[in-house]
């Protein structure tokens, strides 16, 4: 049975559909939001890392198939605000180089259809509704901007300020990492963020992350033309019998399957849930998937080649909010090596309870011939959480169309091969003797460790492409203000769009991009 008709369906309330129900919320227009889950629940629970890390407690449980066809559980979040409501919160703007052809070592990363300016203005505007704390003028390869960051950079502890002052005597430009928290460091009662140790990754039980629940979806239902529905699984769009407009969404509330239509439908429920919709709402006249006459929904699925390192020292890390430092300077690569290698930035804080789940499998065996820094006979993971830093890698991995979503008798299948993995490791390598370096300059004989982890097919924190924008149907998906080619109603507007991944976060990114479609959104339906 169809339901009440209204201006604007949007599926999905993280990074995309949150912000862009944010920029919409005030035109007037009757918005329906469609959220698969509820709000995430605030308990004690969203700050134990046991819970959080050891048992995936926020994560679907869903199973989804790799490649070779063994199944997998995808660190996806499925609630209000999306995989938003547990991100590091990091927001950086993608290079202006990013958005033209860059060669790697193992191909080309291509040219977007449009470019930096085209997005800057947005970015300011992402920034803003995101709490943005950072300093211009440090990072080396940052594109330019037409006004500061809207709150300045959080700042550095006093053992993360040591490194970023080793960091500069080895001829680096560590740089304050650009992030979104509701944070007041002169006043702490007047904004939420407490500056815990229990950010990155973790749910914010006092709501001082900035996330697409806290910044976008719950200041737009103070609105009376927008209804939000949660626990609302879209199963699949119907068309015209043209085939040209969406003319319902079939949804599943409980144990009811009902129908909404709207003038203008979008798609935000992620790169992979998106492609998996459109191929699930196949029909006469979309044969292969809805909007899919160029073969490409589903295929060139990027999500970063991610690296994890513990660095373990003499020395204590008592921060408690660790997540601060940012280095660029391999971001184009280095001497004898022409091609781009990534990014690095700290992870939140390695805590106890995270260890088992999250640290690489050696730390154990590795701990076991660490020397004694001091007397304490404390378990050795408490003693390797107090004498450790994170690092995150993120290089680029090249969309590839053999990179794909696909569904099989309505199961999701990720078929993904990484590439670029020289690049990858080379960055890891790197860094590692920088670390040494660090340390030797500290001790005589100094005692670091770095065990790694090379992040695997089930996370999905940097997920981009299977929908990519561009002006040609026969090779895009979506044209430039995405819109489906084939189906003049219905957009998509999360990282799907992406035509390549670069080496940042791709949140940022995913907002602005959000705020240009509202943009064109409120023209279309003057």
């Amino acid at each position: 049975m169809t339901q009440e008709h209204y201006d604007i369906i949007i599926i999905g309330t993280g990074a995309g559909g949150g912000t862009l129900l944010q920029r919409l919320a005030p035109s007037g227009k009757k918005i329906l939001i469609l959220e698969r889950g509820s709000y995430l629940p605030r308990e004690k629970e969203n700050w134990r890392a046991a819970e959080v890390y050891g048992n995936e407690r926020y994560h679907t449980h869903e199973q989804w198939y790799d490649k070779e066809g063994h199944t997998f559980r995808p660190q996806m979040s499925y609630w209000v605000g999306g995989n938003t409501k547990v991100y590091g919160a990091a927001l950086l703007r993608m290079r202006e180089r990013d958005f033209e052809a860059v060669l790697h070592q193992d191909g080309v990363s291509p040219e977007w259809p449009l470019k930096y300016q085209d997005f800057e203005p947005y970015y300011t505007q992402a920034e803003k509704l995101y709490d943005v704390h950072g300093e211009f003028g440090t990072d080396p390869t940052e594109p330019p901007r037409q006004s500061a960051y809207p709150y300045s950079p959080v700042s550095h502890e006093p053992r993360m300020q040591e490194i970023v002052d080793g960091l500069k005597q080895q001829g680096l430009n560590p740089f304050h990492l650009p992030v979104g928290l509701k944070l007041n460091e002169v006043e702490r009662t007047l904004w939420d963020c407490i500056r815990c140790d229990s950010c990155d990754g973790f749910p914010c039980l006092v709501r001082g992350k900035a996330d697409a629940e806290v910044n976008g979806v719950k200041p737009s239902l103070v609105y009376a033309n927008v209804t939000l529905k949660t626990l609302a699984k879209v199963l699949r769009l119907h068309t015209s019998e043209s085939g040209r407009e969406v003319t319902a969404v079939e949804t599943q509330i409980g144990d009811e399957t009902l129908m909404f239509s709207g003038d203008v439908v979008v798609v935000a429920c992620g790169t992979v849930n998106s492609a998996v919709l459109l191929l699930r709402s196949a029909n006469d006249r979309h044969p292969n998937g809805l909007a899919n006459r160029s073969d490409q929904v589903g295929r060139n699925f990027m999500k970063h080649l991610t690296t994890a390192m513990v660095a373990l020292s003499q020395k204590k890390n008592p921060s408690m909010y660790q997540k601060t430092i940012a280095v660029s300077d391999f971001y184009w690569g280095e001497e004898g090596f022409p091609y781009p290698m990534g990014f690095i930035q700290n992870t939140g804080n390695v805590l106890t309870d995270m260890i088992p789940a999250e640290a690489p499998s050696r730390l154990a065996d590795l701990l076991k011939f660490a020397p004694k820094v001091d007397l304490d006979l404390r378990p050795q993971y408490q003693l390797a959480a107090e004498h450790s830093v994170g690092w995150w890698f993120q290089t680029e991995d090249l969309p590839n169309p053999t990179n794909r979503v696909q569904v099989v008798r309505e199961q999701i299948y990720l078929d993904y091969t990484p590439n670029n993995l020289e690049a990858q490791n080379r960055l890891v390598h790197r860094w590692t003797e920088i670390l040494k370096a660090i340390e030797q300059a500290d001790y005589l004989i100094p005692f670091s460790i770095y065990p790694r982890n090379h992040m695997p097919i089930q996370v999905m924190a940097h997920q981009c492409g299977t929908c990519l924008f561009g002006e040609d149907p026969s090779s895009s998906v979506l044209d430039l203000n995405c819109r489906t080619h084939d189906v003049d109603n219905l957009y998509v507007v999360d990282g799907s769009f992406f035509p390549s991944s670069s080496a940042v976060n791709p949140t940022l990114t995913i907002m602005a991009n959000a705020l240009r479609i509202g943009d064109h959104l409120l023209d279309r339906l003057k």
